[in-house]
């Protein structure tokens, strides 16, 4: 994880302004940010794929 910055979840569910369950659902349709699993069970996104993840909404 070194040399990224890498976003809690509660960080990218401010930024996208949606709900934890709302995320959660379209994770299960494969449609949220590419996402990292922590040994511990939290969630973290880096900054370049949720960059991503915006640029692909804006072109949808």
């Amino acid at each position: 994880m070194a040399n990224q910055k890498w976003l809690k979840l509660t960080e990218v569910l401010e930024e996208i302004d949606m709900s934890r369950s709302a995320f959660y659902r379209m994770r299960a349709r494969g449609r949220a940010p590419e996402m990292k699993q922590l040994p511990n069970g939290q969630i973290r996104v880096s900054r370049a794929a949720l960059d991503a993840w915006w640029d692909r909404q804006a072109a949808a």
